[in-house]
């Protein structure tokens, strides 16, 4: 299999990102500019310049009991349906009342809404996430966030834990994940490919999804161990990396990359 970091750029990079003409024709320049710079690491180290974190689960401690959540929208039996036909048992309840009556999908997004709510009063964040992120900043690279969580609590975490993600997407950005384009989006605003950043999440079905289909390097934080081994799970679904606490990632970083800064020149 060829190694992550040689993964070839294509072409649906380029189609999701919402960019001007005249923008998509300054980035494609800088990114052919960007090809030749890492052939330097091609036989060592593969250039990093940016890292985009999950928030829920990741950025946070878990707070959510998304299985009450999803039985509250669509009940014990139809909980039970979608667990069975869907791969893993996960459920993807965004996507499962897109398909419902205007009427029923709001009632489904006021539930959600409420249990988000309450998440919000015990919103902590996770450990070694502030570290890690002063370390990302001290070696002036890029950061962003991609949630299926809404912006009020995006705004409340960016507000309670003094960390600012730039960009910071919520589900308000369509099409979210594990779609890739919000993570092509960020890579598109910061003039950087997506083979120089890294997805850090704790869902396989959200966040390594997002990462791979987009191109980029992916991280699984783990922290029980419920996934196992990374060589256990379906080859469309293995994380370059996995961990189980984000204190593990700066040694990662130091021991896999060459870490970059951000490019000075911004579309």
């Amino acid at each position: 299999m060829t190694p992550p970091h040689l993964r070839c750029l294509s072409a649906p990079y380029f189609s999701w990102s919402p960019i001007s003409s005249f923008s998509f024709s300054i980035f494609r320049r800088k990114f052919a500019m960007s090809v030749k710079q890492r052939t330097s690491y091609a036989e060592g180290k593969p250039a990093l310049r940016g890292v985009v974190f999950d928030m829920d689960g990741t950025l946070t401690v878990p707070v959510i009991d998304f299985a009450a959540m999803y039985r509250a929208v669509l009940g014990d039996e139809g909980y039970t349906a979608a667990k069975f036909g869907s791969p893993g048992g996960s459920v993807d309840i965004l996507h499962h009342i897109e398909t419902w009556p205007p009427q029923e999908q709001q009632r489904a997004y006021e539930i959600i809404a409420d249990f988000e709510r309450q998440g919000l009063d015990r919103l902590q964040i996770m450990p070694g996430a502030a570290e890690l992120c002063g370390y990302i900043d001290s070696k002036q690279m890029r950061r962003g966030l991609i949630t299926r969580n809404v912006k009020a609590s995006v705004d409340l975490f960016h507000r309670r834990f003094g960390l600012k993600f730039v960009p910071a997407l919520s589900r308000e950005f369509r099409p979210y994940k594990p779609n890739p384009a919000p993570l092509l989006h960020i890579c598109s605003s910061w003039g950087i490919p997506p083979n120089e950043v890294m997805m850090i999440g704790d869902s396989l079905r959200d966040d390594v999804t997002c990462g791979k289909q987009a191109g980029a390097f992916t991280c699984l934080l783990d922290e029980n161990g419920r996934y196992g081994p990374i060589d256990s799970l379906s080859k469309d679904l293995q994380p370059d990396f996995q961990v189980s606490s984000l204190s593990e990632v700066q040694s990662l970083l130091d021991i896999n990359f060459e870490l970059l800064p951000h490019p000075q020149t911004t579309l």
